[in-house]
């Protein structure tokens, strides 16, 4: 949204007698300038930077980015509801950059009115009227997102997306998986810049984790496509005289997180040209660099090979919900890839076009007693810790048998976890959850373990990797019982196996269902007995959750969008990958015997 500047209508002189009775104030990228429900101090005007308005969020979840409001940029009032009306906050106001304003405080106006009172009327006017243009702005907004308008930048990525698609269609399976590799290969090379840029721009995860996710999703993620069919003839079961074939689904709109952009930009990108689709990507607004900067590898790789440039774009500027929701339904889309927050899963799921979309992890690990607990804990640690702990596949919770917890609580700590004691436990609490709203502060999301230990005062004679929080029992309203997308592990203490599996279960049930959960033991037995009674679509067995959820530990297919099934409310249980960016037809030759054997099993 852009306005005039609030100040336009006061001569040079009213203006000169304002700054008499503002302050300058000075805020840093991501620091929150006020929050909703706090009482009004004020109201500012911007001079440099961009501030982002936010409504009161639901969750903690880094992806689930729908409660944008607006961007105000320099030159506009914020907050100036709050010095009218003296009512509390209604949304909260982060710093999206660097930024100076003026502060306009309730003192300073009042004495401004007194000594000035022209002026003061004024002022009041410029406000009254930066408040209208605001709430017109949000009335047209409103009207877009009920009505159906016509968005000529959506009708022309998608009119570019259907003559790239058509382009490649016929292209042979050679041809396409050496685009592919030449795509791999160079996203590869620029594996630690993209990492680089991405932990800039977003403020969240580490360089070298998120290198290695930029590695697996792009050569990974190819080795799992090369020599693969992706189109056309694809099997002949001559018992059944069958003949499967794969054509694409056509366009593929999907989104972006900011947990994982660039890794997760590469993945769409392979898995949908191997199906010889178009692609168009949505980034979260937080990651729209370093996103960008992938698509111009993409950009140049397309071209070197004679392919259209136009069979991947991605929205440039920050997309509004109105636009996202109009490629979402656009009869053009063949199919929604949902990978982000829930809410922007469930608007996927009610575009009224075919979705695949994923739900939040909470995985529960359980530690039986018969475990290698030097090497459970090693890899726990390993994977929590990982890119800040923005796997949601990882390890949430520990749920250990009593026999062996002193033990696995010994073997983490060696291993760099910090195992919090009663009082700890509170004061990290304290330091690390906005108690108000029962979540967990952006300041621990995707941020090192030891910065968050010691902001709560909390230290150890080593590197703290993991903070692990030990918990009575499963609680719905407890932050520490959900998702954690921080290296935070919660951790129960059980005493038997049974119990083990009743409180894995009702971990999944509070947050979670059907993502992953995870066992460690050498019985056979008791593996079967935890992979049944889970509601889980990955079982993982002695390895750590988040290089096993993605098939760097495992035989799991490499992915970056993991199914839920119908136990978390979602289309698959599968690690998502090119097979699932087609349409398999069946050709079904006439058979009479077919007949005759039906009839003689009647």
């Amino acid at each position: 949204m852009h306005f005039p500047p609030p100040l336009d209508s006061l001569s040079a002189i009213e203006n000169m007698v304002l700054e008499k009775y503002v302050e300058t104030v000075n805020f840093s990228r991501g620091n929150e300038i006020f929050h909703a429900g706090d009482a009004p101090d004020g109201c500012y005007i911007i001079d440099e930077g961009v501030v982002r308005i936010e409504s009161d969020k639901e969750g903690s979840d880094p992806d689930d980015h729908d409660n944008v409001l607006a961007f105000l940029e320099t030159g506009t009032f914020l907050g100036e509801l709050s010095l009218l009306d003296r009512l509390p906050r209604s949304a909260t106001a982060i710093a999206q950059s660097d930024i100076v304003v003026r502060r306009i405080s309730f003192d300073g106006f009042n004495a401004l009115v007194k000594d000035f009172p022209q002026i003061g009327v004024s002022l009041v006017s410029a406000l009254g009227r930066a408040a209208s243009l605001k709430l017109r702005s949000t009335t047209e907004r409103l009207d877009n997102l009920i009505g159906s308008k016509f968005d000529a930048a959506v009708e022309t990525m998608l009119t570019k997306a259907e003559d790239a698609q058509r382009e490649i269609i016929g292209w042979s399976e050679e041809r396409i998986d050496t685009l592919l590799g030449a795509l791999a290969m160079a996203f590869a090379e620029q594996a630690e810049a993209l990492a680089e840029a991405a932990v800039a721009e977003t403020e969240i995860g580490n360089v070298v984790d998120k290198t290695l996710k930029n590695k697996v999703a792009s050569l990974g993620v190819f080795d799992s496509l090369m020599g693969r069919r992706g189109y056309g003839l694809l099997d002949h079961d001559v018992t059944r005289n069958v003949v499967e074939m794969a054509s694409p689904v056509g366009i593929i709109f999907g989104l972006v997180p900011v947990t994982n952009p660039t890794s997760t930009f590469i993945f769409k990108t392979l898995i949908s040209i191997k199906s010889r689709n178009a692609l168009i990507l949505s980034p979260n607004r937080k990651a729209l660099e370093s996103c960008t900067m992938a698509g111009e590898i993409v950009h140049r790789v397309l071209r070197e090979h004679g392919a259209p440039t136009d069979l991947v774009q991605w929205i440039k500027g920050r997309n509004s919900r109105k636009q996202v929701v109009t490629f979402m339904s656009h009869k053009k889309v063949g199919l929604v890839l949902a990978t982000g927050g829930p809410s922007v899963v469930k608007a996927a799921y009610s575009s009224g076009n075919p979705a695949i979309g994923v739900g939040s992890g909470n995985a529960p690990a359980l530690i039986c007693a018969d475990a290698d607990i030097e090497h459970a804990a090693a890899s726990i640690v390993t994977s929590k810790s990982f890119d800040h702990g923005l796997i949601c596949g990882s390890e949430h919770n520990l749920v250990v048998l009593d026999s062996v917890y002193d033990s696995l609580v010994d073997a983490l700590e060696r291993s760099g976890a910090a195992v919090l004691n009663d009082h700890e436990g509170v004061q990290f609490a304290l330091s690390a959850v906005d108690l108000g709203r029962g979540i967990f502060k952006e300041e621990v999301i995707g941020r090192s373990a030891a910065g968050s230990a010691a902001a709560a005062g909390i230290e150890r004679p080593f590197p703290i990797r993991l903070i692990v929080v030990p918990m009575g029992e499963v609680d719905l309203d407890n932050p520490f019982s959900r998702e954690k997308m921080a290296p935070i592990l919660s951790l129960f203490r059980v005493p038997d196996f049974d119990t083990g599996l009743k409180v894995s279960r009702e971990l999944l049930e509070v947050d979670g269902r059907g993502h992953t959960a995870i066992i460690h033991t050498r019985d056979e037995a008791l593996i079967q007995r935890f992979a049944m009674l889970m509601p889980a679509s990955r079982i993982l067995i002695n390895s750590p959750g988040a290089h096993g959820v993605v098939g760097m530990t495992t035989g799991l297919i490499p992915s970056l969008t993991l199914g839920c099934g119908t136990f978390g409310h979602t289309s698959t249980t599968d690690n998502v990958t090119y097979t699932h960016m087609m349409n398999v037809k069946r050709l079904a030759y006439y058979a009479p015997e077919r007949l005759a054997q039906l009839n003689g099993a009647l």
